[in-house]
């Protein structure tokens, strides 16, 4: 892994001075969860710093499929993603293979069916988490995905909608591991799903491995011991007119590759969601580490 310390390291001089353009505002937009928030903050925050220009913020746009649809549309600029969401929610193909295989796969087929770029990836891989309370999971003595079959009738599911549909969500997981649960899963958003789990309105959840309340609610994430999931690299996607009316902003996107690890993630994702601060503030300490952009 590059050192941290090099992070954007002489490209925010050039961005400074050559970042502008005639149109006036960038859009950023996210998707409804703290990690999006904090994403597309920290995409605003470095464009504005870079670009010397204002940057719209369009946060909480509900899913993948809206996101989607305002990139293409023009309405967004740029938002976070994961390469096995795009490739199995948006392309609708099979997200096999190794990163770097399910990354270029992405790349290529959003280039060549919407006229989209997917810059490299930040660094963290935000696979789903099968998350269940670290009592009843040592109770039950179940660790892997593959033990959950015999308790999973007494278990009640809970879910974000996009998981309940999605070609690499519930039914394919059901299959894989033969689950029968005690119901229908239950669909929430996502920011309620750790609270349903902690006061017992539910048993496990579909949840993401970054989630920084995992650790701090003492919860355990199953092992997907059968690899089903394939893997979920978040990366920025961007409409090409932006680096174009922006010709210096693609090193912005550049200089952030490989630079946020998936501790970093969970630290920021708890800092808002376990103490209560303010996504703006955790994105502003964060560059300010040595190293990385001012």
């Amino acid at each position: 892994m590059v050192d941290r310390r090099a992070f954007l390291t002489g490209s925010i001089a050039v961005l400074a001075a050559g970042c502008r353009s005639s149109r006036q505002d960038i859009v950023v937009g996210s998707k409804n969860f703290t990690e999006q928030l904090i994403l597309g903050e920290l995409f605003a925050q470095v464009l504005e710093q870079s670009c010397q220009t204002p940057v719209q913020r369009r946060f909480y746009l509900a899913g993948t499929y809206i996101c989607q649809q305002a990139i293409l549309a023009g309405r967004i600029d740029v938002y976070p993603e994961y390469t096995g969401t795009a490739l199995a929610a948006v392309l609708k193909q099979n997200a096999a293979g190794s990163d770097e295989q399910v990354y270029e796969e992405v790349k290529r087929e959003y280039r060549n069916k919407f006229q989209l770029d997917v810059m490299p990836p930040l660094g963290f891989n935000n696979t789903f988490a099968m998350v269940m309370r670290g009592d009843d999971a040592r109770r039950l003595g179940i660790s892997k995905l593959s033990q959950l079959a015999p308790d999973a009738p007494t278990m009640r599911l809970g879910v974000g909608y996009e998981f309940l549909e999605r070609q690499d969500g519930y039914k394919g997981l059901a299959r894989a591991y033969d689950l029968k649960f005690a119901d229908a899963p239950r669909v929430m958003d996502l920011g309620l799903l750790y609270r349903a789990l902690q006061n017992r309105s539910v048993d496990i959840v579909a949840g993401s491995n970054t989630d920084g309340l995992i650790a701090a609610l003492g919860l355990v994430v199953l092992e997907d011991d059968r690899h089903y999931f394939p893997p979920y690299d978040a990366v920025p996607i961007v409409r090409p007119e932006l680096l174009v009316r922006y010709p210096t902003a693609r090193p912005v996107f550049d200089g952030l590759a490989g630079r946020i690890t998936a501790d970093d993630m969970r630290r920021m994702n708890y800092a808002v969601d376990g103490k209560h601060q303010d996504a703006s503030v955790i994105v502003r300490d964060f560059l300010r580490q040595p190293g990385l952009a001012k």
